[in-house]
C-alpha cells in the first residue's frame, strides 16, 4: 500500500494541464512559431523597468517529487544521525500514510515547486505572488526591502523575501514548521530550515530554479539542487480540492505481521 494515496493525488495532478480551462483561448503576448505554437525558445521577456519578467504558468519537472536529491548521485546527503535514521524508515514506505500530501496537508517549500501540477507566477511592484494548483495554495514573496522575521509563527510555506541579482530573483525563506517532507522518500526538515531559491528565466519557455537547503538541525552542511520548469501556454489553473482523510488514511498504514 506504500504511496497509494499520494500516487493517486500525483496522477490527478499530472492530468491537470491536459484538461486546463480556456482551452480555445490563446494567451496574449506569447511569441509563436509559424504553425501557431508557443515559441518556448524565444528570448526571455523584460518588464518596462528592465527587470526580467518571470510571469507565466509553469509546469514543474516531477522527477524531483519522489527524491529531491536524485541528481546528486550515490552520495548521501549530509544528514545528522537522527535524520538519517528517520529517512531510512520513511524511504521504505512504512510511514507513507503520515506524509503530509497523503493527508491533504501542504507540501511545503521547496517540495511544492516539484509537485506535478502547474503554478502561476505574477509580479507586482514590491512583491511576487505564486498561485499553486496543487491543493489550491498561494505564496507571497516580498521584494520591497523588508527583512525575514526573526521569530516567525511556524508555517508550511514559511516567510519569503526576494531581491534581484542581475537577471535572477533570489528568494530567501524561513519560518517553517519542521513537518515538511522534502520529497516522497521522506528527507526531513526542522524549524531551523532556511531555503534559498534562485529563479532565472533562461528563455521564454524555461525557468531554472536553483535551491539551497540550509537546515543545521537535520544536515551537517547546506546542500544544493537545480531543476527546471516549462511554460504552460494557452491554459489556466484548475481548482484542486483535497478532502483530508477522505480515503480513510488509517487503512493505508502498513499492517503488523
Amino acid at each position: 500500500m506504500r504511496y497509494v494515496m499520494i500516487a493517486a493525488v500525483s496522477a490527478a495532478l499530472t492530468l491537470a494541464p491536459a484538461f486546463a480551462q480556456w482551452q480555445n483561448l490563446k494567451t496574449p503576448g506569447i511569441p509563436r512559431t509559424k504553425d501557431g505554437k508557443a515559441d518556448l525558445n524565444a528570448p526571455a521577456p523584460k518588464l518596462p523597468d528592465g527587470k526580467p519578467d518571470l510571469s507565466g504558468i509553469w509546469n514543474p519537472n516531477p522527477k524531483y517529487l519522489r527524491n529531491i536529491a536524485v541528481d546528486l548521485g550515490t552520495a548521501d546527503l549530509p544528514m545528522r544521525p537522527w535524520a538519517q535514521e528517520l529517512f531510512n524508515v520513511r524511504s521504505t514506505g512504512a510511514l507513507s500514510h503520515l506524509e503530509p500530501d497523503a493527508n491533504c496537508l501542504p507540501q511545503g517549500v521547496p517540495k511544492i515547486d516539484t509537485a506535478p501540477a502547474p503554478w502561476k507566477l505574477v509580479q507586482f511592484p514590491g512583491q511576487v505572488v505564486i498561485l499553486y494548483e496543487a491543493f489550491t495554495q498561494f505564496r507571497q514573496i516580498f521584494t520591497d526591502g523588508r527583512k525575514l522575521p526573526e521569530d516567525p509563527n511556524p508555517s508550511w510555506l514559511g516567510y519569503s523575501v526576494g531581491r534581484w541579482d542581475g537577471d535572477t530573483l533570489v528568494v530567501e525563506s524561513n519560518g517553517f514548521n519542521g513537518k515538511i517532507w522534502l520529497d516522497q522518500l521522506g528527507h526531513p526538515s526542522t524549524e531551523q530550515m532556511r531555503v534559498t531559491e534562485r529563479f532565472r528565466r533562461k528563455d521564454f519557455g524555461h525557468m531554472e530554479i536553483k535551491v539551497t537547503v540550509d537546515d543545521p538541525a537535520a544536515y551537517t552542511m547546506p546542500w544544493n539542487v537545480t531543476y527546471e520548469s516549462t511554460l504552460m501556454a494557452d491554459g489556466e489553473l484548475l481548482e484542486f480540492i483535497c478532502g483530508e482523510n477522505e480515503q480513510d488514511i488509517k487503512h493505508l498504514a502498513p499492517k503488523s505481521p
